[in-house]
């Protein structure tokens, strides 16, 4: 079975694939400073809850826009699993082009939601994930990873006002039932949701309108339902789409020799 680790700058997602379907999905805040022992204590507990056996784990992949997390995560994999993971970077064998100026500048996550989409949706499309950072990037009808936008999350935007305003409060996000607020919270929470449903709707207009062809939009995130209610542009939602670029990855590329079996095979 295969281990995915998702490990964003909010949340680490651990999900098990066993060839067929996804076994369990748990999330943790991330701390980049959590040490693979605390990890394995949570995870373990949660794999014996399910049923499943971490001897049974044979492969693991990470994801991750969190460099300093990334140690513990690796140590997690060798120490507890037996596996030495493969960690998605540019360089490794993705099935499609990455046409930026720079392509290891590019995070993890965007690559892996490129490379999901284009295998579940065909192309050309356009991915919105709602997550810290609210991003955008472009699939070509061959599935080459074209580029994008990134924005301001949602709750970095909500903590933003009340950080910077001394008499805004911190808000929920929620949908509005009319764009004009009566009061302060009704107005900030108009301003957040209809605000970006705006920006959405503009940038996925003026994203197609530079492409020069009709574009499919596939949103991801938790906050992904809540958006598509406020818009017609959103064609999909797909919650998993980033685990499954995971697996997709792992599935390409050989499984990493650790430095222990080297010396084993010696």
């Amino acid at each position: 079975m295969l281990l995915a680790i998702d490990a964003g700058n909010t949340n680490v997602v651990f999900a098990v694939h066993d060839g067929a379907e996804w076994r369990g999905r748990w999330r943790i805040a991330m701390r980049p400073d959590r040490t693979s022992d605390e990890y394995a204590v949570w995870l373990l507990a949660l794999l014996q809850h399910t049923g499943l056996q971490p001897a049974a784990i044979g492969r693991c992949v990470i994801g991750t826009v969190v460099p300093a997390a990334l140690y513990n995560l690796r140590r997690l994999c060798r120490e507890w699993f037996d596996c030495e993971p493969l960690v998605a970077r540019a360089r490794l064998d993705w099935g499609f082009e990455i046409r930026v100026d720079n392509p290891e500048d590019v995070g993890a996550d965007r690559l892996l939601n490129g490379l999901a989409a284009h295998h579940l949706y065909h192309g050309p499309l356009v991915v919105i994930d709602f997550g810290t950072a609210t991003t955008f990037d472009v699939v070509d009808r061959d599935g080459s990873y074209l580029g994008g936008v990134i924005a301001p999350g949602i709750n970095l935007s909500i903590e933003a006002l009340h950080q910077a305003a001394a008499r805004l409060p911190r808000i929920g996000i929620g949908r509005p039932q009319s764009v004009i607020g009566r009061n302060t919270v009704a107005a900030m929470q108009s301003g957040i949701y209809w605000g970006y449903v705006g920006m959405v709707e503009g940038l996925v207009a003026r994203t197609i309108a530079e492409y020069g062809a009709p574009l499919q939009v596939v949103a991801t995130g938790g906050l992904a339902p809540l958006f598509a209610e406020g818009t017609t542009v959103i064609g999909r939602i797909d919650p998993d789409i980033t685990l499954e670029g995971l697996r997709l990855l792992a599935d390409r590329n050989p499984v990493p020799i650790s430095a222990r079996t080297a010396r084993d095979s010696v």
